[in-house]
């Protein structure tokens, strides 16, 4: 049986005046509207990456420290690992993670072509350590690219929050086809109550602690209990 290890759920106190903004802010956006942005998704992801290039994250140097798992993965010193990044980005997550550990080959995919194309034009991307290609973790097969049951650990860093939640459990059905047995999904996304969530204007919300923002791209805000 695999195992589902997160970070980064733990819901944040709110003040009165936070909880107050929260219970004026519920209207929901139009049913139309909302099946125009899912429709839309991956050209709203696209149409981010394109303003924004490779600098709108930082390098996530610390995934390791993080995710203990990723180092209980070895069963000695110096084994090869391959590993699942979902979601990868521009690759802010998985250079990082190839440079500090020279025994990962690494797969990487994006719903956004672009992103893709940005990791492939990283200086550091080198196929004979890692293969990203362009995949909507809700409907394509992984299967497709990835051996079945190959992958020592999968990661969806910041990346199921951008996912509708009806369609969630697709992607972790998904990632579960190319693990092996008894490893683990490493998940780390936004909280019930985070900054980010009390930024939102009045009209932002899709659903409860879904909102989108003014690009179109859109976020889940998690419990602890979401991902059991």
């Amino acid at each position: 049986m695999a195992s589902f290890q997160r970070k980064g759920l733990q819901a944040r106190v709110l003040s009165s005046e936070e909880t107050e903004k929260l219970q004026r802010d519920q209207a929901l956006v139009p049913d139309f509207k909302q099946q125009k942005l899912e429709k839309e998704a991956q050209k709203n992801w696209d149409l981010f990456y394109k303003r924004n290039s490779t600098n709108f994250f930082k390098d996530r140097h610390w995934t390791t420290r993080e995710f203990e798992e990723l180092r209980s993965c070895r069963e000695y010193e110096g084994q090869k690992l391959t590993l699942l990044e979902a979601g990868c980005g521009v690759g802010n997550c998985l250079f990082p993670l190839l440079e500090e550990d020279l025994n990962i080959f690494a797969y990487a995919c994006d719903f956004s072509p672009r992103a893709v194309d940005y990791v492939k034009q990283n200086p550091l991307y080198n196929t004979e350590r890692c293969k990203v290609f362009q995949c909507d973790l809700t409907k394509d097969d992984l299967l497709d690219h990835i051996p079945p049951e190959s992958v020592d650990a999968v990661t969806l860093i910041f990346v199921l929050s951008a996912v509708h939640p009806e369609k969630m459990h697709l992607v972790l059905l998904n990632v579960y086809k190319v693990l092996k047995p008894g490893r683990s999904v490493l998940f780390r996304d936004y909280g019930l109550h985070d900054h980010a969530m009390l930024r939102f204007k009045a009209g932002s919300k899709l659903g409860e602690n879904f909102y989108v923002r003014q690009d179109g791209t859109r976020s889940y805000f998690f419990t602890d209990g979401a991902g059991d």
